[in-house]
């Protein structure tokens, strides 16, 4: 009998326990790579982000707004090519609180130019009047810009929530209070998929006057470069204008100021590490018990393997293949399952995160814990099982 053959005729004799073994395997190595997915994501949203733009926002936090005023003072700096700017909304679906997504106010003259390069624009609505757009953007958004309160969604956001181009939709403010009624004028694609289309961005202007009564404020500030070599000292430019000021700068790459934001989630990272290593752990506890209970089973059937020849290696050999045979499979299965479920699903936090990407490093990563798994289970039930006397075992034989 072939060596292959015996280890699996021995791992199906008792297809029950096996089976349940296997789907154990399966569901930890799912869970495993699920969860290093989350850290896989976190770090997509952060390299999606551009060196050779700038951010500046409230140096105590993102969530003190800065004056409007800023904004020729930034534009007026050597090396800036162009300055926008954007808030965060956080609206409600007043028909289901639980169906959020991003929503952010932006400068549409600059902001979304400054984007050109990450997005592009697959559907566009037929523009009423002049539809006479800003110099840099595209022609497909002359229905927004001709539109106080047209907005512009991602393909998925519009594909999910099965809109149509003109449609109105509501949002409940939260944030700013009130009815906010929105008119889809365009759908965006993201060039870059970590980039995310589950947004909607919409007039800074129809925030500034419905919402903050014309105060003036901003989230934080877009710069986009004449010459990326020259952030360093633009950083220190823009934050040195306003460092006496009520609200002094921040100002850092967009990649850092990415970076910033997920470092708000805080030891999330870490606990998802711990919460891996939790199921690891537990399952290698499984995994070890069905193999000793397997060894105690087969007492007898290994002592006449002995008699029949086979030595203390291949027995030890068999037992350990077992156990790599069974936390391999079943890890494999599970890490591919993580992968191509996961991304599949496109799941993005409601926009706050680019859609949930496995990484084929994580995949390969999960299948060895799992054979490191199976090595550490089935070593002591081999070595038990290569050093069984012959005379011994067939007396526990009844």
């Amino acid at each position: 009998m072939k060596f292959a053959s015996l280890v699996l005729a021995n791992l199906g004799r008792n297809k029950v326990r096996t089976a349940l073994t296997l789907l154990s395997v399966v569901v930890a190595l799912f869970l495993f790579c699920t969860l290093r997915g989350v850290l896989d994501t976190l770090d997509s949203s952060i390299k999606v982000s551009s060196e050779t733009r700038l951010v500046s926002r409230n140096a105590i936090s993102l969530i003190f707004p800065l004056p409007l005023s800023y904004r020729d003072r930034i534009a007026a700096v050597p090396g800036v090519k162009s300055v926008g700017y954007a808030n965060w909304f956080g609206g409600r679906n007043p028909n289901d609180p639980g169906d959020f997504y991003a929503q952010f106010a932006v400068d549409d003259e600059n902001y979304l130019p400054i984007y050109a390069s990450d997005v592009e624009y697959t559907r566009a609505d037929r523009p009423q009047g002049s539809g006479a757009v800003p110099a840099g953007a595209d022609p497909k958004l002359a229905a927004f810009f001709e539109d106080r309160t047209g907005c512009v969604v991602g393909e998925k956001l519009m594909t999910d929530h099965k809109w149509k181009m003109g449609q109105t939709i509501h949002l409940a403010g939260t944030i700013f209070p009130g009815d906010w009624p929105f008119t889809i004028r365009a759908v965006y694609r993201a060039k870059n998929p970590a980039f995310g289309e589950q947004s909607m961005l919409f007039h800074w202007k129809y925030l500034n006057e419905k919402g903050m009564g014309g105060r003036g404020i901003v989230g934080w500030y877009v710069l986009e470069l004449a010459n990326p070599g020259q952030a360093g000292a633009i950083t220190k430019t823009v934050d040195a204008l306003f460092e006496n000021s009520a609200a002094s700068t921040h100002t850092e790459t967009e990649r850092a100021f990415q970076a910033g934001f997920v470092s708000m989630y805080g030891n999330v990272p870490f606990l998802i590490g711990l919460i891996g290593i939790a199921v690891v752990l537990s399952m290698l506890g499984v995994a070890a018990n069905t193999m000793m209970m397997a060894i105690r089973e087969r007492t007898g059937e290994l002592a006449v393997l002995k008699t029949l020849g086979f030595s203390d290696g291949t027995v030890f050999g068999i037992v350990l293949a077992e156990a790599l045979a069974l936390t391999g499979i079943g890890g494999t299965i599970g890490a591919l399952l993580a992968k191509f479920v996961i991304e599949g699903s496109r799941f993005t936090a409601m926009g706050f995160l680019p859609p949930m990407t496995v990484r084929w490093e994580t995949v390969i990563t999960g299948i060895l814990i799992a054979l490191l798994m199976g090595l550490v289970s089935g070593l002591v039930p081999a070595l038990r099982a290569s050093r069984l006397s012959v005379v011994d075992a067939l007396r526990r034989v009844e």
